[in-house]
């Protein structure tokens, strides 16, 4: 239990350093999921800074980020440190220029 305060606690700390958080299966170079490539081509194609963790590298971090989230799947997109959603959200959210409006960029 008290690793998964821990795990919890990096998670936090993580989210809230960065702008811009994509927890996703693989990295941006190499994603290793379709949902997780596609939020990466979308973060891509707005070119805006953001970071990425690969949640196959650590097991405790990719049960934890569920919690964390209170969303069941990966990859996770995060924005000024409030949970935006999954690949269907941030899809729906590009085309219609949500997300744009999100990272600050003028459409």
């Amino acid at each position: 239990m008290e690793a998964l305060k821990e795990t919890l606690k990096k998670i936090d700390d993580e989210v809230k350093a960065n702008n811009i958080l994509l927890y996703m299966k693989g990295d941006r170079t190499m994603p290793r999921c379709g949902f997780s490539a596609q939020v990466v081509q979308i973060l891509n194609s707005l070119q805006v800074e953001y970071e990425t963790r690969d949640v196959l590298a650590d097991q405790n971090v990719r049960e934890a980020v569920k919690q964390y989230s209170e969303w069941p799947t990966l990859p996770q997109l995060y924005v000024k440190g409030e949970f935006v959603g999954g690949c269907d959200i941030v899809t729906e959210m590009y085309q219609n220029g949500e997300l744009q409006d999100l990272v600050g960029i003028k459409s």
